[in-house]
């Protein structure tokens, strides 16, 4: 397995995102999903998909915390992409009700295992649910999002989940790379880009960055960088 991967990557890493995601849909079928958080990346691989002319699914993980510009957001690109069947997960009403009643509404704040425990029940579980049934997902992971995603390649074995398949088509992508590509064929973005947040999660952990400081420091931007990861892309 572990030379299959190595020689996929050798041979995808030469290939445009469009036909890494083409790879996917042909070697996969609709038992591919794309996660879908209304970010900037995703959205551009929610138009790539849409215009593959194969069946494509994609989910979004609603916290129950997010912005109403991503719900805004969902709406408009629900409305477009017609031809990509787009499902939505929550988390576990019991698991929420337990954690508030516990440790209050934003115990998140307080330290990082509280952080990860709140992470885990909005996200992480609903995640493992989203692909349950599923033999690969896709992701808009880029290396240099953060020192966390710093080695992604193109594709890897989920442990995590079962040894799936993770695609991340857009891993060798810039910052332009991504801007021109949403300009270039109008995509629907997160207006919230547009007021400083390159990076879009529950509303109350993330913030607007300042001039300089990296795309990803408005999220948790309590925590030290070597910390701020969900658990939706932690190597187990």
């Amino acid at each position: 397995m572990r030379q299959d991967i190595e020689q996929l990557n050798m041979t995808l890493t030469r290939q445009s995102a469009q036909d890494v995601l083409a790879w996917a849909q042909e070697e996969f079928g609709e038992s591919v999903t794309l996660a879908l958080s209304l970010g900037a990346e995703d959205v551009v691989l929610l138009d790539m998909l849409s215009k593959s002319g194969k069946p494509a699914r994609a989910f979004v993980l609603d916290t129950g915390r997010l912005h109403q510009e991503t719900y805004d957001l969902l709406g408009r690109v629900k409305a477009r992409y017609r031809n990509v069947e787009i499902s939505v997960y929550f988390p576990q009403t019991s698991q929420i009700e337990q954690l508030v009643s516990s440790n209050g509404p934003n115990s998140f704040y307080e330290s990082v295992d509280n952080r990860r425990e709140c992470c885990r029940i909005r996200k992480v579980e609903p995640l493992a649910r989203a692909l349950s049934g599923v033999d690969a997902w896709i992701t808009g992971l880029r290396r240099v999002q953060s020192v966390t995603r710093a080695e992604t390649p193109i594709v890897e074995a989920d442990e995590a989940h079962g040894g799936i398949l993770k695609v991340n088509p857009l891993t060798n992508w810039s910052e332009d790379d991504v801007w021109s590509y949403i300009r270039a064929n109008g995509v629907p973005y997160h207006p919230l880009h547009d007021n400083g947040y390159p990076s879009i999660g529950c509303a109350p952990c993330t913030r607007a960055i300042e001039p300089g400081e990296d795309i990803r420091a408005g999220r948790w931007w309590w925590e030290n960088p070597e910390h701020k990861e969900c658990g939706l892309h932690i190597k187990r």
